[in-house]
């Protein structure tokens, strides 16, 4: 195989590209669609189409923004759960998503996306995160209903991710896919316990689930016919299955476990397809989504002006870590 060349993509204009930048390209791109081709892995500094580093940071960095603003829902109810054990293993997933947030935007910066770039872009509203995080938590029930459905969701949506072709991507979905998976597991405890408790805790738990679920659906994006994205993020093996096709697997994992919860999906239309052996959901609000998504979401405003009061308040702990390196870059440069 040809030596991967390790110069970095230049952004030229047309007009601009030089015969040798052409060549140069070309041979660039020869080499990225036999990679591809091959189901192999790009790296950092492998030539890379422009359009494909582009799909690659609005992916990353929206998965990134959607880790740190899902800690929000959670972390209001550490100091409300219902006993130490559970405020300890809240506290724990919180800040595993925390962790995922910073594993991702370590990935994108492997892009050439700076991390400051990125959260300045999110607290100016010009990135998107995940349009689940808009939505209220507002009883205990939802924590259940939170790791249940939608790290149920985020789980059956990322693990292909591993299998990503860019290689820092890929390889930061592994650790998170494991301690996604111990959050759902999680979610799935506590609305057992409660299906299982008191009549008043099961009708929470139910309550909880019947909010969480459309939307749950809904996160795997638009049905495939309206996603602008999907069939060329499929064809580069950045995504490995389309929306529809994650959303129908996720459906028929949840039917079998409402089933041990004792819990009912709220869709009258699911039914199971005998032809293609597979569950089928009914109609999902479309336009809900879309007005999340534009900002018109239960809890976008509320989600946002959050975070930019967080960003403000932790605007000291980043100084004083830059002072620190830049100390230290001192003494070894004076040594």
């Amino acid at each position: 195989m040809t030596e991967r060349n390790a110069t970095p993509l230049r952004s030229v204009p047309e007009a601009e590209v030089s015969p040798e930048q052409a060549a140069h390209d070309a041979e660039g791109q020869e080499l990225f669609d036999r990679i591809i081709a091959e189901d192999s892995r790009i790296e950092p500094r492998d030539w890379m189409p422009a359009a494909y580093r582009k799909t690659l940071l609005r992916q990353i960095s929206q998965h990134a923004h959607s880790e740190i603003i899902g800690m929000q829902p959670e972390s209001n109810w550490i100091t409300r759960a219902p006993s130490l054990k559970r405020k300890a293993i809240l506290i724990a997933k919180v800040q595993d998503e925390a962790g995922h947030g910073l594993y991702l935007y370590s990935a994108a910066e492997t892009l050439g996306q700076g991390r400051d770039q990125m959260m300045e872009d999110l607290i100016a509203g010009k990135a998107k995160y995940s349009s689940i995080f808009n939505y209220p938590a507002v009883t205990w029930a939802d924590m259940g209903a939170i790791g249940w459905l939608v790290d149920g969701a985020a789980i059956c949506n990322q693990v292909p991710l591993c299998r990503a072709s860019y290689g820092p991507y890929g390889r930061a979905m592994v650790r998170i896919c494991k301690e996604e998976s111990f959050h759902q597991r999680q979610g799935f405890e506590i609305l057992l316990e409660l299906s299982n408790g008191t009549p008043a805790q099961k009708k929470m738990a139910q309550d909880a689930v019947n909010r969480w679920y459309a939307p749950a659906l809904m996160m795997f994006g638009p049905p495939d016919e309206d996603s602008p994205n999907s069939k060329q993020s499929m064809a580069w093996n950045i995504k490995r299955f389309s929306n529809d096709e994650l959303r129908q697997r996720f459906l028929g994992m949840m039917v079998e476990q409402a089933k041990v919860l004792g819990l009912t999906l709220p869709d009258e239309d699911i039914r199971y397809n005998e032809e293609t052996g597979k569950w089928e959901h009914g109609p999902l609000d479309w336009d809900e989504f879309k007005n999340v998504l534009k900002g018109q979401g239960p809890c976008n405003a509320q989600r946002m002006e959050r975070r930019r009061e967080a960003h403000a308040e932790g605007a000291w702990v980043r100084e004083a870590a830059a002072a620190y390196a830049a100390k230290q870059a001192q003494k070894e440069s004076a040594a």
